[in-house]
């Protein structure tokens, strides 16, 4: 069977939360949080964090995971996670997870993994959902996306969309992952960042733009994303009442 690889970028220099990847959570770096949770998926054949930073890359070697360095010349994740697929030859199908996403889940991945696997025709997937609080679709932060009726991404923005009076069930919000299948990723790293892309600052927008087909997984909830320090203290909060709640059944 083709193998599946999970591949998590991570980098020091986040403008809004510098050292991001290592800033501790409930007693583990953020980025452990997330490695634990891909690696629970059981559709992959492996999970690789990929970094150019020595903080981050001994510290995951510390906890068991497997790391591959890359250039420090990288614009995005997604062109660092080229830079590993190149040397993962045997890899089919690439899963780009977010490492600012610890509370991932697991069977996400595996669905994407499945939909790879089952349907020649996809080329890349991404996964939305709901808002739980549909004031949130007005942060420029949190980015949205509509579909059309097969469930195929129409347009990601950092706007409202569809038009706020519509109904609250429309509004998706996007999750930061992704899968791919090995030609089309090296493809999208090779194409020039694209006009929509850089007005959103999105770079989604630019397999839309390119005529690519992006498979919408919507979820009936998602997994909150840590991009500033105070998102970090509400996750570790979330996780203690959690863990509280556990302990009391």
């Amino acid at each position: 069977m083709k193998k599946a690889v999970a591949i998590i970028p991570a980098r020091w220099g986040s403008t809004r939360f510098p050292g991001k990847p290592l800033h501790h959570i409930a007693e583990k770096p953020l980025l452990q949080h997330v490695w634990i949770r891909v690696s629970q998926a059981r559709n992959l054949n492996a999970v690789v964090i990929a970094t150019d930073d020595m903080r981050i890359a001994e510290a995951a070697f510390d906890w068991g995971a497997e790391v591959s360095l890359t250039s420090v010349k990288h614009r995005s994740g997604t062109d660092r996670i080229a830079e590993v697929t190149r040397k993962l030859r045997d890899a089919a199908f690439i899963i780009n997870v977010q490492g600012d996403e610890p509370l991932i889940e697991p069977r996400v991945i595996d669905r994407f993994v499945r939909e790879l696997r089952q349907n020649p025709e996809c080329e890349m997937i991404t996964a939305a959902h709901p808002f739980d609080n549909p004031a949130d679709a007005n942060s420029p932060h949190q980015v949205k996306v509509v579909t059309d009726l097969r469930g195929h991404a129409l347009y990601f923005s950092r706007a409202p969309i569809p038009y706020p009076g519509s109904r609250r069930s429309l509004i998706l919000r996007h999750q930061g992952i992704y899968g791919f299948r090995r030609e089309m990723l090296l493809q999208f790293v090779a194409w020039k960042p694209s006009p929509l892309e850089k007005a959103e600052q999105l770079e989604q927008l630019r397999a839309l733009e390119n005529g690519v087909t992006v498979h919408v997984l919507v979820t009936r909830h998602g997994s909150p994303g840590v991009d500033t320090p105070q998102d970090a203290k509400a996750l570790e909060q979330k996780l203690a009442r959690a863990k509280r709640k556990s302990a009391l059944r």
